[in-house]
């Protein structure tokens, strides 16, 4: 009897798989679940150690032949049922489906490295820009001009530099106009004050005429021995002169920027450009570092100032005198002249 039942069980679970398997619209979770159950009838089945040793007879209302019970039927059904429900993967899709998919996945690769390499060039572009090029890194300018980067011309072998041991006499034993200050970038530079030698007249027509005189006597009474200068004008309009005199001595170049042009506190000789008197600069560091060895004497137009300022200042430097001056009309700013008198002063030191 407990067979009988057992038998009649397991052909109505065949027969409602069997059922289950010709319904080719039921959903997947129905399928899923069938398979669970016939598991777990298999699982008990094992347990109990029962084996079929004799055929299974053809259902009721099926054609389907007898199945050897090698091979439980539930097991032979779930096997098939589990071999339909595989689920589908895009190797089962579509060729057309799988060239969209791929030229997708191109495209998106291509954008990526597309933008990527636009970021890295992005970078070391700024990195190799100078900070004063990046928009919002850039320092803001404080007046100064743009000088070439300097450097003292080469010596005669042998010969010291002014301020060394062994130079008795601070001579310069350079190129004069080696020594004069280059023109800034953006400079128009005078063609008759090219960086070459100046005569005698030249130098004193940039004195108030009734000083004229004079001074060139003294230039020939102290041998001056070589005059070079360099003129330029900047896109504001402020004009510089920078005149260099060489003498036999340190002692002869102090006593001509002492006694004929009375530098102190205020210059004997007028300039044709500031007629007017002149007096100290203040913003003018007298004991900074960039004064060195040299004597400097940096002065500005006293109050009232004309419709056109000057500033002007002497060096001397060993057995080199220098006239610099600026001109502009309004003002003539204190930052550039500043700059110009140090620059000008390191060459001759």
């Amino acid at each position: 009897m407990t067979e009988q039942t057992e038998t009649v069980g397991r052909a109505q679970g065949t027969e409602k798989v069997g059922q289950s398997g010709q319904s080719e619209g039921a959903d997947q979770a129905d399928q899923a679940e069938q398979i669970e159950q016939a598991e777990q009838i298999e699982q008990i089945e094992q347990a109990e150690g029962a084996e079929q040793s004799a055929p299974v007879g053809q259902t009721a209302g099926t054609s389907e032949p007898p199945v050897e019970t090698g091979q439980p039927v539930v097991a032979v059904e779930t096997e098939q049922r589990a071999e339909a429900v595989e689920p589908v993967t895009d190797t089962d899709a579509p060729p057309r489906d799988r060239r969209r998919v791929l030229r997708a996945l191109a495209r998106w690769t291509a954008a990526v490295l597309v933008c990527g390499g636009l970021g890295t060039g992005t970078a070391y572009g700024i990195a190799a820009m100078e900070r004063s090029d990046v928009p919002g890194l850039a320092t803001e300018s404080d007046g100064r001009w743009d000088y070439p980067r300097l450097s003292l011309p080469a010596l005669p072998e042998g010969s010291p530099r002014p301020f060394t041991d062994g130079n008795q006499h601070e001579i310069h034993h350079a190129d004069l106009r080696e020594l004069l200050l280059p023109a800034p970038a953006g400079a128009t530079e005078d063609k008759k004050l090219n960086g070459g030698w100046v005569s005698n007249a030249r130098y004193v027509s940039e004195y108030a005429k009734d000083h004229r005189p004079d001074l060139e006597q003294a230039l020939t009474d102290y041998a001056v021995r070589h005059i070079a200068a360099r003129g330029w004008t900047m896109p504001d309009g402020t004009t510089s002169r920078v005149y260099l005199l060489r003498f036999d001595s340190a002692g002869t170049a102090e006593e001509f920027t002492g006694i004929e042009l009375g530098v102190g506190l205020s210059p004997d000789v007028a300039l044709a450009a500031a007629p007017g008197d002149a007096e100290l600069d203040e913003g003018w560091d007298v004991e900074g570092p960039a004064v060195g060895k040299s004597a400097i004497s940096v002065y500005t137009e006293a109050k009232p100032i004309g419709p056109v300022q000057t500033r002007q200042a002497y060096i001397q430097a060993g057995d080199t005198v220098a006239l610099i001056f600026q001109s502009r009309k309004g003002e003539a700013l204190s930052v550039p002249f500043h700059q110009t008198v140090v620059l000008q002063n390191q060459l001759l030191g």
